[in-house]
């Protein structure tokens, strides 16, 4: 025994030595490694980290995309030191650095695919680098206003006819460089025009003369377009259409439209539609609402192995669902990413006599989960899915067949269990209105700390605790309550009311985020509008069990005019070394010391955005968060604060940490300030679309759109 000892104590001393680890493991291990740091300090270590820190499988591949360190000097020395070797390049939401940055790219001579999607490219630039890029087959960039196609050289032109794939999101209407691309198989378009200029001038969708009915969309695969609010770009993408509508590309086997509101079909689609019936087999499908509410489309499409369907804010009943999509159990094995998200009468046989509270037919969600066995990624968000007391068929009794799913959003109703609800008399918090009230002096809160504890009180036979038992490797999950609305809009002032959440939601609390603890492998969690938070307890179970925990957003959780949550909120961040992106929505939040005392232990956090009306901050405090938290790259603050105030913060986190964090986005703005609006456009597309605007973000696009 003293030998065993004696040999184990020894080893303890001596310690491992990395560099004994066989070639295939030390790579496997500096994959993980951000490539600017392999190629510019990890191989000046030593003689074999300078070799393996060169080999092509570490090469090949170099994403700079969320490299929030990396600056325009990283960038040039890496190009010079590996740009041969390099086949795909993924610069995607680089913001900060300078449009000459781009110069460099040129060095890459054997680039495969590039994403430049976020960066400042003029045409000019663009020209001048694709020239010698003569192997590109995949493409994304930013369209802006300035953007000038005639500035384009042959040989930019020449490789632009080669490529296969094209990203384009266009800030000004225009076809970009889609007319250049005679061979393309995929287009995916984002438009983002704005319908006034800065200075107040109506933007009309009419692109310049000589670049219409240019597109070459013969070879086409995969026709992707999402639409930003606003008339201008629902112009702009009628134009596009206009020449798939003249000819069907033979081979399209995706078409998604993903358009807010109401886009209205025209002579042009339906006949764009019609010549797909007849003409095409889809795998993936999305359509504006107003283009399958009372048609019949759904039934004369034909669909070969279908992986991805959107039929969000349609009002298809659970009848149609079944008959004309699920085609009765048939053929739908393949499907892995389904969006019903405002689909109020998809779970019902039919919407002529029903009301959308009415509870759901639970056959056709047991047709659907029997068809549909191998779903990864399920949204049936922003609908009241009310289950009916009949044993065994409940909504969260059914969704557990699905054991591969690995994203999932459910409105807040949908979850409650139906017995505990009609048997259960109402709390002390369900009798007080869910309005806002004057600002009341919170103490702190108690709740159980133990999990054992915790786990007692609630009761194991819960429909949704057997849920989230079932689904262990769910890495995204959404429970939104189905009339939240978020006080920050995309292109309109700041909403100052809300409605007031579903009955069937009232009992929906503590013990329900409880149950969501299960998820071990839980990387990003949403909580909207649950009413019966009266602790906040199952917080900090989440963030002990949860240790994966990536992003969090919360929103309107408990009484409206009282964050009763604070104490555990904060117990809970002290847990999640992981979290890298937290968005808190609450009407009168206190942003003050504690708070960012207990924010400052999530060591990887990069972004923050609170979004509070009438709420309040400590300037001294988010000053002093910023200097303990060296990752953090976004702050975004929307609160009840003066301008002046809100300016005077700004403009001290700037001139503090811009010079080290060269990716540092610091917005600070009154939430119910005129100019919002305004301000909201000058904040980097990646900010925006992930985290600072609230929407459900499961099945919103197919599964590996983009690389």
């Amino acid at each position: 025994l003293q030998e065993i000892v004696s040999v184990e104590s020894e080893e303890e001393n001596n310690g491992i030595n990395l560099m004994e680890f066989s070639d295939e493991i030390l790579l496997h291990i500096l994959s993980y490694v951000p490539c600017t740091d392999l190629v510019l300090n990890v191989r000046r270590t030593c003689r074999k980290l300078a070799t393996l820190c060169l080999d092509k499988s570490l090469t090949h591949t170099v994403l700079l995309q969320k490299d929030y360190k990396v600056n325009k000097d990283k960038v040039k020395q890496l190009m010079r030191d590996i740009g041969k070797e390099i086949y795909q390049l993924n610069m995607a939401g680089c913001y900060w650095l300078p449009s000459s940055t781009i110069d460099h790219v040129t060095r890459c001579k054997n680039l495969v695919k590039l994403n430049l999607s976020g960066c400042h490219v003029t045409s000019l630039r663009l020209s001048k680098m694709l020239s010698t890029l003569q192997h590109l087959r995949s493409l994304a960039i930013d369209v802006n206003p300035g953007f000038d196609a005639s500035q384009l050289s042959s040989e930019c032109k020449a490789t632009l006819s080669r490529v296969l794939e094209l990203k384009q999101t266009l800030y000004t209407p225009s076809y970009g460089v889609v007319p250049c691309c005679t061979s393309l198989e995929k287009l995916l378009l984002y438009f983002e025009i704005l319908d006034r200029s800065r200075e107040g001038f109506m933007l009309s969708g009419q692109l310049m003369v000589g670049e219409s009915n240019v597109p070459h969309y013969q070879n086409l695969r995969i026709f992707y377009a999402r639409l930003a609010p606003g008339y201008v770009n629902q112009e702009v993408v009628r134009l596009y259409l206009a020449v798939l509508s003249d000819r069907t590309p033979e081979n399209l086997h995706a078409f998604l439209i993903s358009a807010p509101g109401s886009f209205a079909e025209t002579g042009a689609t339906k006949n764009l539609l019609d010549s797909m019936a007849r003409n095409v087999r889809l795998d993936a499908l999305q359509l504006p609402k107003a283009w399958i509410n009372g048609s019949g489309l759904l039934q004369h499409l034909k669909f070969n192995n279908p992986f991805y369907f959107s039929f969000s804010r349609c009002t298809l009943s659970g009848g149609h669902l079944i008959q004309r999509v699920i085609n009765g159990g048939k053929d739908l094995k393949s499907l892995t990413s389904l969006n019903l998200s405002g689909c109020v009468h998809c779970l019902a046989p039919d919407s002529l006599f029903r009301k959308a509270e009415d509870d759901i037919d639970s056959s056709i969600l047991e047709s659907l989960v029997v068809s549909c066995c191998n779903l990864r990624h399920l949204n049936l968000s922003a609908a009241h899915h009310h289950s009916s007391e009949s044993i065994g068929n409940h909504l969260c009794q059914l969704l557990s067949r699905l054991k591969h799913l690995l994203s999932l959003a459910l409105p807040v109703c949908s979850i409650t269990d139906v017995a505990a609800n009609v048997e259960k008399p109402p709390t002390a918090s369900n009798l007080v209105p869910q309005t806002f009230g004057r600002k009341v002096r919170i103490g702190i809160q108690t709740y159980p700390r133990n999990l054992v504890e915790q786990a007692n009180q609630k009761i194991e036979s819960s429909v949704f605790w057997a849920l989230m038992g079932s689904l262990r490797f769910l890495e995204t999950l959404e429970i939104i309550g189905s009339s939240f609305s978020s006080a920050m809009p995309r292109n309109e002032p700041a909403i100052r009311n809300s409605l007031p959440p579903c009955v069937r939601a009232q009992s929906v609390g503590d013990s329900e985020v409880a149950a969501i603890s299960q998820l071990t492998y839980l990387q990003s969690l949403t909580l909207a509008q649950l009413p019966n938070i009266l602790t906040g307890s199952g917080l900090v179970n989440i963030g002990l069990q949860c240790q994966h925990l990536r992003t969090l957003s919360l929103a309107n959780l408990g009484m409206m005019a009282k964050m009763v949550y604070m104490s555990a909120l904060m117990d809970m961040l002290k847990h999640c070394k992981c979290l890298r992106d937290l968005r808190l929505e609450q009407p009168y939040f206190c942003a003050g010391t504690q708070f960012f005392q207990a924010l400052s232990h999530c060591s990887s956090l990069q972004r923050l955005c609170i979004v509070s009306r009438s709420g309040t901050l400590q300037s001294d405090a988010v000053m002093s968060f910023m200097a303990n938290c060296l990752e953090v790259i976004m702050c975004h603050m929307f609160m009840g604060e003066s301008l002046t105030v809100c300016k005077n913060l700004q403009q001290s986190i700037v001139r503090s940490f811009q010079a080290e964090r060269p990716a540092l986005n610091v917005v600070i703005f009154p939430l119910l300030h005129e100019d919002l609006t305004e301000v909201i456009r000058d904040v980097p597309m990646r900010h925006l679309d992930e985290i600072t605007l609230f929407k459900s973000r499961v099945a919103e696009e197919p599964p590996n759109l983009w690389w």
